[in-house]
């Protein structure tokens, strides 16, 4: 099925991803695991909530982490170009029929709470508090040494669907999987920051968070993490990797939160700012789609996800299934 046209000229203007509360069943197991083991810095904390940032981040927190009774994904969130893009995703929200409400956020100015053509929700503000500046601060670096968030990836019951709609907001595909048999796609990576992507859509029950990504600077970072998961207690917290995507060209390691949230570690993509970029197709069966180097994903990796709190999950509408590790 053809790539839509990029819409260059959308009803509001995007700059980029910005943040996602994860809800948690254990705040202070989550709290060791973000800190110690990936190097997030903690910006502020309660007994309910803590909120951290990446090394090069100036905004007050790219994840929080808010305890509830049972684990799941609230929102994510993406920071708008302006004030007054925030009145124009609004109007535009609601002429399409999705509700829309003002929710308070604390170290941020108007918020937007809306959801997208799955019901997952989605949130923009223009404004968040700026802090100063720690990615010289190099005693405060550990872990993983992440830089900053880097992006989404949410499995979708229907890709060619996510990739129209999330299109006419103006995100621009990058790359791509189309199953060869039905012509339509598997999976899709979608951009606003000029990176391969902020968000990227996989088939299945959907819609669920897949991951979220951090970036850090050299693969060296992520074989040092797997070193000192694999020395702390966490060596079952690894679910793939390391290796490099042929899709993206991406070195990446999947791990898992102590809740089951899947992070990616990531870093090596390329740029993507030119708005005539023309996107990569790859076919579905091609071995060095997931990985460069031919090792197909394990099992896990395309059936377990986060839920959005409150929000009904349905079934793939394509049954196209990709090469599985044994």
């Amino acid at each position: 099925m053809p790539i839509p046209e990029p819409n260059l000229n959308p009803p509001f203007n995007i700059l980029r991803l910005s943040h996602v509360e994860f809800g948690v069943t254990d705040l202070a197991a989550s709290r060791t695991f973000y800190t110690d083991i990936l190097g997030l810095q903690v910006t502020d904390e309660d007994e309910e909530t803590i909120y951290l940032r990446a090394m090069e981040e100036r905004g007050h927190h790219c994840l929080i982490l808010r305890k509830k009774p049972e684990a799941g994904i609230d929102y994510l969130s993406y920071k708008l170009w302006s004030e007054e893009d925030l009145d124009k995703a609004a109007a535009w929200f609601e002429g399409e029929g999705h509700a829309v409400e003002w929710v308070d956020r604390p170290y941020q100015g108007r918020t937007l709470r809306t959801h997208d053509c799955f019901g997952a929700p989605m949130e923009f503000y223009f404004k968040m508090d700026r802090l100063a500046p720690i990615h010289q601060q190099y005693a405060l670096y550990k872990g993983v040494k992440p830089l900053r968030i880097d992006h989404f990836n949410c499995f979708a019951p229907n890709v060619d669907q996510a990739v129209e709609w999330y299109g006419r907001i103006g995100f621009r595909v990058t790359e791509y999987t189309e199953d060869e048999e039905t012509g339509h796609l598997w999976a899709a990576w979608m951009h606003r920051k000029g990176g391969v992507h902020d968000i990227a859509f996989t088939n299945g029950r959907g819609p669920r968070l897949h991951h979220t990504a951090f970036w850090v600077p050299t693969p060296l970072n992520i074989i040092d993490l797997l070193d000192l998961m694999s020395t702390t207690g966490y060596v079952g917290n690894i679910e793939r990797g390391p290796g490099r995507h042929g899709i993206s060209n991406a070195f990446f390691l999947y791990i898992l939160d102590p809740d089951g949230h899947r992070v990616e570690i990531y870093c090596s993509d390329y740029q993507t700012v030119d708005p005539d970029l023309e996107p990569i197709k790859w076919d579905l069966k091609d071995p060095q789609r997931q990985t460069l180097w031919g090792a197909p994903a394990p099992r896990s990796w395309f059936e377990n996800g986060s839920t959005f709190t409150g929000v009904d999950v349905r079934e793939a509408e394509l049954k196209a299934t990709p090469i599985i590790a044994p």
